[in-house]
């Protein structure tokens, strides 16, 4: 997967995103700095939403239409939508912000109007939400502008998801990815089930997580697991308050976050290093060793060999076969015995 210059694959490091999410309050001098700040901490990528209420929801009181979750509880879907929205006349104003501090900007869109806007101004990939992985409408207007697409798990089945990326390629998407996530907000470390990202694997695409939890520990976690894809929600200052504030990271945690990600993946390195015949740290083990000067001709016993450290002689397995054969030369004390000593 390439999203505008950066190459996302199983072999190159994680692909950082942070998500604006309703983080900009609303205030486009929010949002160009958050822009800044994420591009500053080393994200990525940098991701928006783009949506208005009446795309999601319509303005109706009946209880269905109520939000239960404790962090927005008691207020309708359109109530919370019209008041957090991003302002639509702003995206073509944050493009060009982001790419004044060289990140990349995306956005997830939530309705085809808004597809075909994002699309008039080059939108690099789409993001599908948790919440709209079924639109196949949706997923259908996504494919068909040939960018790549990621998607979050959420609420879906792996069935589900199976479903939505078959959809997805038989409408013109080749590039997908799909983010493990749960969507609880916050979600509990009890909650994240880091371990059906191994699942996800078995989809043949590149795979993520979409971390809610108040803590780092997941995505950093995630990468051991083949994640190459981390988003996160972002805020400047969780004292700015908001409807996600209490899950958003702020910019020592994105910095972190974004170091943690890249140490993780260096650290993880290539299980073939168990095929080198030279590791790391072999000189400090044992070898063969002549302990007591040598003559041509003499054979070599117990007195005058041992296995001691350094490793810079015969492997000790050697030890046994090496034992009574004579030495084809002088040898002092203090030599590392090699094959060429011995008849």
């Amino acid at each position: 997967m390439k999203i505008f210059n950066r190459i996302i694959s199983n072999d190159s490091k994680p692909f950082v995103i942070a998500e604006m999410s309703n983080n900009h309050l609303c205030d486009l001098s929010i949002a160009e700095k958050m822009i800044e700040v994420a591009a500053n901490c080393g994200a990525d990528a940098i991701k928006i939403q783009t949506y208005t209420a009446d795309s999601l929801t319509i303005d109706c009181n009946k209880p269905d239409f109520i939000i239960k979750n404790p962090l927005w509880q008691g207020r309708s879907y359109y109530e919370l939508y019209k008041e957090i929205a991003m302002p639509i006349e702003w995206t073509e104003q944050l493009f060009s912000v982001a790419k004044k501090h060289n990140i990349i900007l995306f956005s997830s869109p939530f309705d085809e109007q808004s597809v075909k806007l994002l699309n008039s101004l080059d939108c690099p990939a789409y993001k599908v939400a948790s919440f709209e992985i079924q639109d196949f409408a949706l997923l259908k207007a996504i494919a068909q502008t040939g960018k790549p697409v990621i998607l979050s798990s959420g609420i879906s089945t792996f069935e589900d998801v199976k479903k939505s990326i078959q959809y997805l390629r038989e409408n013109g998407s080749s590039e997908i990815a799909v983010l493990h996530c749960i969507s609880s907000y916050p979600a509990s470390f009890e909650q994240m089930n880091l371990s059906a990202i191994t699942k996800l694997h078995e989809l043949d695409v590149i795979v993520g997580l979409s971390d809610h939890s108040l803590s780092n520990i997941p995505a950093i976690s995630s990468i051991s697991l083949g994640g190459r894809i981390i988003e996160k929600h972002f805020i400047l200052d969780r004292n700015l308050g908001g409807p996600d504030a209490t899950f958003s990271i702020e910019p020592d945690e994105l910095r972190s976050l974004v170091e943690s990600c890249s140490n993780t993946f260096n650290a993880i390195g290539n299980p073939n290093i168990l095929e080198q015949t030279s590791r790391p740290g072999k000189e400090h083990g044992r070898s063969i060793y002549i302990i007591k000067d040598v003559k041509a001709g003499e054979k070599l016993t117990p007195d005058n060999i041992r296995i001691i450290r350094p490793g810079f002689g015969l492997s000790p397995q050697y030890f046994q076969e090496i034992l009574g054969k004579k030495s084809l030369t002088d040898i002092s004390r203090g030599t590392a015995l090699s094959w060429e000593h011995v008849k």
